[in-house]
Order: structure tokens, then C-alpha cells, then sequence
């Protein structure tokens, strides 16, 4: 069914992704952006890939084209709280599926990064497994996913001064890691992840 509906080339697609699961430190941010299927060579065009195969700056003027081109698009995320009660998994469902029912155009079919699809969703999805590096879509949302987490962790720094958030975005470089060590977590660690225990 699938299938047919991509071959239209009229048939509204959302490409979904999130950002931030490995991450210590705060939400893990969704994206959900719909696009025709006929924008898919575009996007190409455009040189739309995995966020994590571009440098921060082309990924920032990305993110602006993407959202020119969108039909719509929506970020969305899950708390640290949510992360620690539910697990990192759960919560990065929650957060997709938070992104998708915010579009303001219901798109036809989603395509969704991993191998889980997004529990509860009455649209239609595929989850496809390394989906950012095989659709310009999904690596759409991986781009304003990634932009809008990244932008989070810059305004964070200046609060959290020990930890080097504006360099590791909330990684676990080794920097981050003996910060923790020795000042302990803020109140936007992931207690659940070991590093980040007391």
C-alpha cells in the first residue's frame, strides 16, 4: 500500500525523526515535516541528508529551506522526566507522535527513522530502519530535529556553565563526564542513564 502511495506524486509524505536519544542531557526533540512525494528530488537536489553527515552551519541553512518548502511542519519533544519514567525509547515515540498530531495538514502516509513505529497512530506509517540516510524526508526531520535540539543546548550553557553543553550538546564527551563527577547532575541529567546517577 505504500508503495502505490509513494508513487503519486501528489501524495503527502511525513518524514519523521528524532534527535538527542544517546544524549545525557535534556529532551529528546522529534520532527515531523510533510512534503509531496514530487518534492523528493529536491530535496535531493537541495542536498538534503542525514544530520549527521552535514556541519552545523549547512544544517542550519537546511533548516530554513526545508521549512520554506514544507507544507508543514512541526517540533516536538519529550522532558527528561518523561525519559526517566518512560525510557529513552518510549519517550522517543511520545515525541514523534507529539510532532505528528501538531501538523496542520494530515499527511497520507509517515515514514519513520528505526524499527518501531509510533504507537497509537491512526495514519498510516513504515518505519524504516537507517530511514536518514534512505529518505530525503526523514533526513529532512533529522535537520530541524537536530537544529531546533542544538539551538536548546546553546541557551542552556550560560545555566549549566560545568558541563560544556554548548560544545557536546549534551553528549557524554569525557569533558561532560567528569564535570559530572564532580559537581553531580543538574535537574535536566537523565538520571535513568548510568552516568548521570549519583
Amino acid at each position: 500500500m505504500s508503495q502505490d502511495l509513494l508513487l503519486n506524486p501528489k501524495t503527502l509524505i511525513a518524514g519523521v525523526d528524532e534527535v538527542g536519544r544517546g544524549s545525557l542531557f535534556g529532551p529528546v526533540v522529534a520532527a515531523a515535516v510533510v512534503f509531496p512525494v514530487s518534492a523528493m528530488s529536491q530535496l535531493q537536489a537541495m542536498g538534503v541528508k542525514d544530520s549527521k553527515q552535514l556541519s552545523a552551519k549547512r544544517r542550519e541553512i537546511l533548516a530554513r529551506d526545508i521549512k520554506n518548502l514544507a507544507i508543514s511542519y512541526y517540533i516536538a519533544y519529550a522532558s527528561v522526566r518523561e525519559i526517566d519514567r518512560l525510557n529513552i525509547l518510549n519517550a522517543s515515540l511520545l515525541a514523534m507522535k507529539r510532532a505528528v498530531i501538531k501538523l496542520l495538514v494530515v499527511p497520507q502516509l509517515c515514514l519513520v527513522d528505526g524499527k518501531q513505529k509510533i504507537p497509537d497512530l491512526i495514519i498510516p506509517q513504515e518505519a524504516i530502519i537507517g530511514g536518514d540516510c534512505k529518505s530525503p524526508m526523514i533526513a529532512a526531520a533529522s535537520i530541524l530535529a537536530k537544529v531546533w535540539r542544538d539551538e536548546l543546548m546553546v541557551r542552556l550553557s550560560p545555566k549549566y556553565p560545568d558541563y560544556d553543553l554548548a560544545k557536546n550538546k549534551g553528549y557524554g564527551t569525557e569533558k561532560h563526564r567528569l564535570a559530572l563527577q564532580r559537581c553531580g547532575p543538574s535537574p535536566q541529567h537523565r538520571l535513568s542513564f548510568r552516568p548521570c546517577r549519583k
